[in-house]
């Protein structure tokens, strides 16, 4: 069996842990010239005093109250599949060796198979409603065989999941015990950057943690897939943080902290949140199908370049390239092809490829919505009929 609390997934691996040193000796050289301590030396001299002067540093204890009953560690017991070791069967032993290590496998094992052992994991997540719904990350009940809420008043709950999304690193849980409980809201706004936010959480297994920092950047794509969208903040967040919620100064959630940018494997002051948008968005279709239906467009693009955009006429770089169509995709039955670039969705104008795919993404398959496409140096519109996303 093994042991793990799980950790917001980690973009860096490798580094080292910078530490600050102390200056002591510098005001002691003269007291000490003599070889005694003098405690009487300026060195040592009274504490400056503050009296009068205000920091207005911001409290966050109201808000904390409100909020971090809300907030619980997920344990997860996890079958981990073996890997093959090598060694094959144990038909080519001796008969006697072969009975040998048979008696020593597990009931019910299969000879020369690789057998799959329990892990646990330990990660973070949050009530959004009175009667027991919680969100956390895909990666935290992954491969999950059973899974525990533990609340902040130390209750231990049994869950199951509802859903998962691994494109957006989501999940749905559910307690199976009926009754109220504390939950917490999304938030409707974006938050800004240089906000202040609040990160609650369960690292390192020791629960009800709160840290403190602003938001560093928005719209992080940090690879993890075509839907990227994080917000960046810089309040602590580490190994058992994953699935937590930061909240805004009015007590409502604006990400799912799920990441980290981390050489040393700790905090470093750069984490990443899934936006409030995002998780309402999954959480509700989570909920009715426990499953994400996204649309689909079918097509493979490349951004628009300045050296592009004058190739083909454009003023300006915008919009995402159609690099190829698929023969029998939903762009290919609308008339698109190769070389078209779109520009707006509905209006909407298209900054580059990876937010067409993200608008793309925003509608429920067989939406009809209207595609503004550049071609042969002209604008024209094409109507468009949303696909469904592939489950792969």
């Amino acid at each position: 069996m093994t042991t793990n609390t799980h950790r917001p997934r980690s973009i860096l691996k490798r580094g080292a842990l910078l530490a600050g040193a102390a200056t002591l000796g510098i005001g002691l050289a003269a007291g000490l010239a003599d070889g005694a301590l003098k405690f009487d030396h300026p060195a040592f001299a009274q504490p400056i005093q503050l009296s009068g002067v205000q920091t207005n540093l911001p409290s966050f204890a109201d808000m904390v109250e409100k909020v971090k009953p809300a907030v619980v560690s997920v344990r997860v017991k996890q079958t981990i599949e073996a890997a093959d070791d090598g060694q094959g069967s144990l038909d080519d032993l001796p008969p006697g060796l072969r009975r040998f290590f048979e008696q020593q496998m597990p009931r019910g094992a299969v000879p020369g198979r690789p057998q799959p052992r329990q892990g646990m994991s330990q990660g973070s997540g949050f009530f959004i409603s009175q009667d027991g719904y919680i969100v956390t990350n895909n990666h935290v009940v992954d491969k999950a065989s059973e899974v525990q809420i533990v609340t902040d008043d130390g209750k231990t709950l049994e869950a199951k999941v509802i859903g998962t999304d691994p494109r957006t690193d989501l999940a749905l849980l559910k307690v199976n015990e009926g009754g109220s409980f504390p939950f917490v809201q999304l938030a409707t706004a974006k938050p800004r950057i240089g906000d202040w936010v609040l990160a609650v959480g369960n690292p390192f297994g020791l629960g009800g943690t709160v840290t403190a920092g602003i938001v560093s950047a928005q719209g992080r794509d940090i690879g993890s897939g075509p839907y990227d969208d994080f917000l960046q903040i810089d309040a602590a967040v580490n190994r058992g943080n994953s699935g937590g919620p930061t909240f805004n100064q009015k007590g409502e959630v604006v990400g799912v902290n799920t990441a980290i940018f981390s050489p040393s494997g700790g905090n470093v002051g750069i984490a990443f949140a899934v936006p409030a948008s995002t998780v309402e968005q999954v959480v509700t279709a989570l909920k009715k199908d426990g499953t994400v239906a996204r649309g689909f467009i079918g097509v493979q693009i490349q951004p628009v370049t300045a050296e592009v955009a004058e190739a083909i006429g454009l003023k300006e770089p915008h919009g995402a390239l159609v690099a190829a169509a698929e023969r029998t995709g939903p762009a290919a039955r609308a008339g698109i092809k190769r070389g078209d670039t779109i520009l707006s969705v509905d209006g909407v104008a298209i900054k580059d490829a990876r937010e067409l795919s993200r608008r793309i993404a925003s509608f429920a398959p067989g939406t009809k919505v209207k595609l503004s496409v550049w071609r042969d140096g002209k604008e024209r519109e094409i109507a468009f009929e949303v696909g469904r996303q592939p489950a792969a």
